[in-house]
């Protein structure tokens, strides 16, 4: 029997060991690699996954958004004065708006909003962000530092798309003739409606009318002397202490409107007050009962009916009674007096005995002619249709005979004045540029070239050595006509409450523009003096042909007499 030796069986049991342990890491070592396997598997499917995907969104566009679009259809021509001076222009502006599904935390962002917008409200805007909406307006036309205040803030879902803006140079100096624009920069007011209704408007349908297509529109306006009339009527506000003041220039030749202002007005560039009652333009919008102004038209109408010269007289020692109303004078001279004298001293007497020798129809008729009872056509759409008794009678014909009783525009009366010291010819107004051949075609003779130079005599006397001397210009020769109305209150005429106005013609040797100004309710320039036309609507205009005949090319005359001469017109 063999003894084992210990050492060997040691040995053995431990390369036994060995092999076992081997054969276990040969098994351990393939599932190792099979979920090595199965976890690279599992990353590059998630991968590819991603990859897919970014794929298909890169393939697909955006989500559609009615967003507007650049709008080239909105432009709009620029107007300019007749010396090419810009009155109205496009300019491009930012105008903000929001995706409410972008939005993520509508809260936040309207905070921040309102630290560059502090006016925008947060329950309407909130309304509109909250909804689900793919576009909604927030503000438009920003200025450049809103704009990129709001960009600065970094909301998301917020953009600015780029829009036309209307932009007037010269703010409000001749708001009432330039008119307005909407948000949409559609024309609603003035001659920018004018220039939407003569086929703007289909144009920018039609996505005709681009920027640089459209030609300038070129008004008769000189903007030169529209800033002094405006100047001046802002004065008298002031001075006078009045609730309102307009006036305008027109060419006498032409029928060329020069300028044209009424006060209180607004800014187009910010129109927040324009539809407020006291803004409306008095000058071709506002009918008025515009005072002995009337007595030229019915001077003249006396004149041309051959039934009355300057040599002829009247009695005004007495007021003049009928149908239980009292015709008095304002200061009156309680004597016979002369066609001169009753025009420079204003006499309601005397000009209404003119006027009944001419008849009530025959007055109506030459009312009528001369434009003051019908609607004017301009290119203004703020016109005021004037307005006149039903049924004229004896009476009505008396008190209409020196301006109570009929109501009119200053503007229309403006014009026809023209006509009455222009050699008698009606011109239509208008606010585009004319020539005198063109004026020549269309004027009609309303009063014989003779009784014009006689009315001209008359203008030049009253300023003369009557109501109207306060208007004097040295040099241009200022001939006019005063004019001071009652205001109607409560059905009855006030003691206290005036309308006045003051027609002026310069040159009258040989009239080229004529200028009319009015004064809603004017009170005593300082105590103890009056507030009638000759103190206060006189001097206006008297200060606005200083400063604007040599801007219209009048040249001064100091070398001649300036004393009032009839001639025979030529």
């Amino acid at each position: 029997m063999s003894v084992l030796n210990p050492f060997r069986l040691r040995a053995r049991r431990d390369n036994g060991a060995s092999s076992s342990i081997k054969v276990k890491a040969r098994g351990g070592g393939a599932r190792s690699r099979g979920r090595l396997m199965l976890a690279m598997g599992v990353v590059f499917a998630v991968y590819g996954a991603i990859g897919a995907r970014l794929v298909q969104l890169g393939m697909t566009g955006e989500p559609v958004v009615n967003l507007p679009q650049s709008r080239p259809t909105a432009s709009r021509p620029d107007i300019l004065d007749r010396n090419g001076l810009v009155m109205a222009t496009d300019i491009k502006t930012a105008s903000l708006f929001a995706e409410p599904r972008r939005i993520v935390d509508i809260d936040e962002a309207i905070e921040k909003l309102q630290t560059v917008l502090p006016d925008l409200d947060y329950d309407s805007t909130y309304r509109k962000l909250n909804s689900q909406a793919g576009f909604v307006w927030l503000r438009r036309q920003l200025s450049p530092r809103q704009q990129a205040d709001i960009l600065a803030l970094g909301i998301p879902g917020l953009g600015f798309r780029t829009e036309k803006r209307r932009f007037y140079p010269g703010g409000p100096t001749a708001s009432h003739i330039l008119g307005l624009v909407n948000i949409d920069n559609q024309g609603i007011a003035g001659i920018e409606k004018y220039i939407d209704d003569q086929g703007l408007a289909d144009l920018q349908a039609l996505g005709l009318a681009g920027p640089d297509t459209l030609e300038p529109v070129r008004l008769s306006i000189d903007l030169r002397a529209q800033h002094v009339l405006r100047d001046e009527l802002e004065a008298a506000l002031e001075r006078y202490h009045a609730v309102a003041a307009a006036g305008t220039i027109i060419n006498a030749r032409t029928g060329e409107v020069v300028a044209m202002a009424s006060l209180p007005d607004y800014d187009p560039n910010n129109p927040f007050n324009a539809l407020e009652k006291d803004r409306l333009n008095r000058v071709s919008a506002g009918v008025f009962e515009m005072g002995s102004t009337f007595k030229l038209f019915t001077t003249a109408m006396a004149l041309d009916s051959g039934k009355v010269n300057l040599n002829s007289s009247f009695d005004a020692s007495k007021p003049l009674r009928i149908g239980g109303f009292t015709i008095n004078d304002f200061h009156g001279k309680r004597r016979v007096l002369t066609v001169p004298e009753i025009f420079i001293y204003s006499s309601n007497i005397g000009t209404a005995k003119m006027a009944e020798v001419v008849g009530v129809e025959g007055h109506r008729a030459f009312l009528k002619k001369v434009g003051l009872l019908d609607r004017m056509k301009i290119e203004l759409p703020e016109v005021a249709t004037p307005t006149e008794p039903k049924e004229w009678k004896r009476l009505h014909s008396i008190t209409i005979s020196y301006g109570h009783g009929v109501a009119t525009t200053p503007l229309q009366t403006a014009v026809a004045a023209a006509a009455m010291v222009n050699g008698g010819k009606l011109i239509p107004p208008t606010f585009l540029p004319r020539t005198e051949e063109e004026a020549r075609e269309i004027a009609q003779q309303v009063i014989s070239p003779e009784t014009s130079a006689k009315i001209r005599y008359l203008f030049r006397l009253n300023v003369e050595k009557g109501s109207g001397s306060r208007a004097e210009a040295p040099g241009y020769f200022v001939g006019g006509k005063t004019g001071t109305a009652e205001k109607v209150v409560n059905g009855r005429y006030s003691n206290n409450k005036r309308f006045n106005a003051f027609i002026a013609a310069f040159p009258t040797n040989d009239p080229e523009y004529v200028v009319a100004i009015v004064i809603d309710e004017p009170q005593p320039e300082r105590p103890g003096i009056g507030a009638t036309s000759g103190l206060n609507a006189a001097p206006v205009a008297g200060n606005v042909i200083r400063r604007t005949a040599a801007m219209l090319g009048v040249k001064p005359d100091f070398g001649q007499e300036n004393s009032a001469v009839l001639v025979s017109y030529q």
